[in-house]
């Protein structure tokens, strides 16, 4: 497009702006304790007042309430979601977008703002309302617009009790690059690159000290404990503080598949995938190398290597070893 045609077509976009995607949609359920477990047990959150009763009675709360950060599912679809009622501005947008060629769309990240705890019997409302169109912007993705979507949560009084901004990256592929041409030779078969991590400013420590050839762990700045994958946050103490140190590298094999389906030419078929724990008490997902699937076994005990996939990435993986 010139530079007359996109300034015409984000004008366009703009139109957007403050509009909202479909009717406000009802939780299915209000806030209830069980499904307050179910969370904190898959999260690992061990905080009394949110599922033991009495010692949330003994608390400020007077008596249980939902983590704050199960805002979003109180109001989730579920697997078999109703078709949307009423005009949906997202689906308009999404056709405008599609005009030009941005087929495309990745979620990026979101930000929530809590009011108030949420409490069992609250039952919730959230209304979604497109905050935002950004420019165009140029990214490794491809050329696109990111697109701010404000969710807001009311419970059953209409009191606002949380918000949420969603952020979405609507965008023209870039062109796939030419495949590699095949190795020469009876039965050499093409191998793709290997697809990129997610790189955050949480992770990067972790990719960038696989180039150097370091296995690096996440450690507490306060409890010293030990985690893996990296996250901002320390789940026993709260923490935000934290460093890393330098693995040995050694392990023993915890679990393990050989995935055969569906088959992707970027991985060794079938793909033996492990979860390796490492020496230091932490476990970490990689591959398995040097060795026949049918051979590999729990307890098998493996070391580290760093190897280049390409020129622009290394990843770890475990090679069985006798102590």
């Amino acid at each position: 497009m010139t530079e007359d045609e996109k300034e015409s077509f984000y004008a366009r976009l703009k139109e957007f702006e403050g509009r909202r995607v479909g009717e406000p949609f009802v939780a299915r359920d209000p806030v209830n304790v069980p499904m307050i477990r179910h969370w904190c047990d898959a999260m690992g959150d061990g905080n009394p007042v949110y599922t033991d009763p009495d010692a949330a009675a003994g608390s400020v709360f007077g008596g249980p309430v939902s983590p704050p950060s199960m805002l979003q599912a109180w109001t989730m679809r579920g697997l078999a979601a109703p078709p949307p009622s009423g005009s949906n501005a997202q689906a308009e947008l999404w056709e405008v977008f599609a005009e030009q060629g941005f087929t495309s769309v990745v979620a990026v990240n979101c930000d929530q703002e809590y009011m108030r705890y949420l409490r069992p019997g609250d039952h919730l409302t959230h209304e979604i309302v497109i905050d935002s169109i950004s420019p165009e912007k140029e990214t490794g993705l491809g050329t696109g617009h990111f697109i701010n979507q404000l969710y807001t949560f009311r419970d059953q009084g209409g009191e606002t009790v949380g918000t949420m901004t969603f952020r979405l990256f609507k965008f023209r592929p870039r062109p796939k690059k030419a495949a590699a041409k095949p190795a020469e030779g009876a039965g050499a078969k093409e191998r793709r690159p290997r697809p990129r991590p997610s790189m955050t400013r949480d992770t990067e420590h972790f990719w960038k000290g696989l180039e150097e050839g370091k296995l690096l762990v996440q450690r507490c700045g306060s409890c010293e404990t030990l985690r893996h994958p990296p996250e901002p946050m320390c789940p026993h103490c709260n923490s935000l503080d934290w460093d890393t140190v330098e693995s040995a590298g050694r392990g023993v094999v915890y679990s393990f598949v050989a995935v055969h389906h569906p088959p992707l030419p970027a991985f060794d078929q079938p793909n033996p995938v492990a979860l390796i724990e490492l020496d230091e008490g932490v476990r970490i997902v990689s591959n398995v190398i040097g060795v026949a699937k049918e051979d590999i076994e729990i307890g098998m005990r493996v070391q580290a290597e760093f190897v280049p996939m390409d020129p622009e990435l290394t990843l770890h993986q475990f090679r069985p070893v006798k102590d």
